[in-house]
């Protein structure tokens, strides 16, 4: 298992000026031909997207006033909500409307025709599947992992490939007791925010990202 803080990743700046990307992790890494890629986002300004064609997206919002994606003719979507995911096609080229300042986004993107995406919410305690890669990201209170007992906060998480088996088997992350917590606002309380992505050429084979809520 591999911790990270999204305030200590390397920033690369858009080629456009509009924002930067902060790589979480990727498979294979040091390549462009990713079988996924997981990284935080923060728009800076109104502007078009880069397009990866044969790539599937999901945005989710985490944190500013949020984001109006519009892409002619087939979708026109604002993102409001911290937690709230939007997938679509890397191939579509889409234009970004700030609705305030800054806003920061997770971004999800996996190869088509090799991983699919599904997307639920969980807010309980989390235990990673052995033989699978996946991230976990802290929205909101503070979080306890089994292994070393390390307290995650907004911003900060954990990310594992399909070859960690034995740490991802064997931790678990749940909401830390006896420390100071946010109050979870009333729009979560359904569970936190899940996505699964499961490779078509090996059902046992899937990728996961949960984005924690305090329970």
């Amino acid at each position: 298992m591999h911790h990270f803080d999204v305030e200590t990743l390397t920033v690369s700046p858009w080629r456009n000026g509009g924002g930067a990307t902060r790589e979480i992790a990727a498979w294979p890494a040091g390549t462009e031909e990713f079988g996924w890629r997981a990284s935080v986002a923060d728009i800076d300004r109104d502007g078009p997207f880069s397009a990866f064609p044969g790539v599937d997206r999901t945005l989710t919002l985490l944190t500013g006033d949020g984001v109006r994606l519009t892409c002619p003719g087939v979708f026109d979507r604002l993102l409001a909500r911290a937690g709230e995911p939007f997938a679509f096609s890397g191939d579509d080229e889409l234009v970004a409307e700030l609705r305030g300042g800054t806003c920061r986004v997770l971004n999800i993107m996996v190869r088509r025709g090799r991983w699919t995406i599904r997307v639920d919410q969980v807010a309980g305690p989390v235990v990673p599947p052995a033989g699978h890669a996946g991230v976990l990201h802290v929205l909101h209170g503070r979080w306890r992992t089994s292994t070393d007992g390390r307290v995650l906060t907004a911003g900060q998480g954990l990310w594992w490939d399909r070859d960690d088996h034995a740490g991802a088997g064997s931790t678990r992350v749940r909401g830390a007791r006896g420390l100071p917590r946010h109050r979870r606002p009333q729009r979560f309380r359904p569970r936190g925010m899940r996505q699964q992505w499961e490779n078509r050429r090996s059902p046992r084979s899937s990728f996961r990202t949960v984005t924690l809520l305090p329970s």
